[in-house]
C-alpha cells in the first residue's frame, strides 16, 4: 500500500477551499503526513494588451499579491497550528502549472483542492484549474466539490 507522506493543498481562499481543507486536514492527521499549502496569484498579462498604462498593472499586481499574502497569513494562523512541519506559500503564475511545480518540488504524495463545479459557458470562460491539475498531475489528486443542499 502506498503511504501518503506529503499533501499539497491548493487554496483560492473561497468557501469551497475551506470545505476542501477539511479533507486535507483529515488525511494529513490520519496519515501523519506533512501539509503544504499553496495559493497562486494569476498573472494579469492576458489583460495587458488593452489600453491600460503598464504602471496600473504593476500596482494591481502588488496589491493583489499583498492581499494574497495577508489571506495566507490568516489561513496559516487559523488552520495550520496543529500541523507540525506544515508550510505555506503564495506564488504568482498560471495556477495549475504552479500547483504542479510545487507538487513536484515537495514530492507530494497527494494534491487536495476544491472545485467550483462550473458548467457550460462559465466553464468555457473560466476553465478549470482542478481539471488541468487532474489531467496532468504525476500524483493522485483529490478534488472536493461544494456540498449540495437538497431542500
Amino acid at each position: 500500500m502506498k503511504t501518503i507522506e506529503t499533501i499539497l493543498f491548493a487554496t483560492d481562499f473561497s468557501t469551497i477551499s475551506d470545505y476542501a481543507f477539511d479533507y486535507a486536514a483529515t488525511l494529513a492527521t490520519t496519515c501523519t503526513a506533512r501539509l503544504v499549502v499553496i495559493h497562486v496569484v494569476p498573472h494579469q498579462e492576458d489583460l495587458r494588451s488593452f489600453y491600460v498604462p503598464h504602471i496600473a498593472f504593476d500596482e494591481l499586481d502588488k496589491e493583489v499579491e499583498a492581499g494574497a499574502r495577508k489571506k495566507m497569513a490568516e489561513f496559516t494562523e487559523k488552520y495550520l497550528g496543529r500541523f507540525p512541519g506544515a508550510t505555506s506559500c503564495v506564488v504568482t503564475g498560471v495556477p495549475y502549472e504552479e500547483i504542479l511545480n510545487k507538487a513536484a518540488e515537495e514530492k507530494a504524495s497527494l494534491i487536495v483542492m476544491g472545485t467550483h463545479g462550473r458548467k457550460g459557458f462559465e466553464h468555457f470562460i473560466f476553465g478549470s484549474t482542478a481539471e488541468r491539475v487532474v489531467k496532468t498531475s504525476l500524483c493522485p489528486v483529490l478534488t472536493v466539490r461544494p456540498p449540495q443542499h437538497h431542500d
